[in-house]
């Protein structure tokens, strides 16, 4: 993955995934290296494999529900990025198309590019804080 920042205020970056690389570990080591508090993102591009899940209630946790290992459309990503515990955390959802013209979506949990994925992220000045809710046990912004 390379990237460059393309504007100033507000921050804003283009990140170009290439073939191989691991979109949701990327977004991530992004984050960190950046020192992101507070940011958006939206993207598309192509997948060789996407494992996309869901929010158990019972289990309180982002379980897979859809594994797809050939070649799909990034149809779209958007997400945020957050601190919890003081460390950046991405919180991503993606719809992908397969070639019959079907369409899965999910919470974004490992995606391997093939050949592309362009992602537009914008930083935040404020700080954004995530704290696990008691109800749901998944960690939420704190508005």
């Amino acid at each position: 993955m390379h990237f460059r920042k393309i504007d100033e205020s507000p921050k804003t970056f283009i990140l170009v995934f290439e073939t191989g690389d691991e979109l949701a570990e990327g977004l991530l080591q992004f984050a960190k290296e950046q020192k992101l508090s507070a940011a958006s993102f939206k993207a598309v591009g192509a997948l060789s494999s996407v494992r996309l899940g869901w929010l158990s209630w019972e289990s309180k946790r982002y379980e897979p529900s859809v594994t797809l290992d050939e070649q799909v459309e990034l149809l779209s990503l958007i997400g945020d990025v957050a601190l919890k515990d003081g460390e950046p955390v991405v919180h991503a959802h993606a719809v992908v198309g397969k070639k019959d013209g079907t369409a899965h979506g999910g919470h974004l949990l490992k995606a391997r590019i093939r050949p592309t994925c362009e992602v537009v992220l914008i930083e935040s000045p404020a700080r954004l804080q995530k704290f696990v809710d008691a109800e749901s046990g998944v960690a939420l912004i704190a508005a």
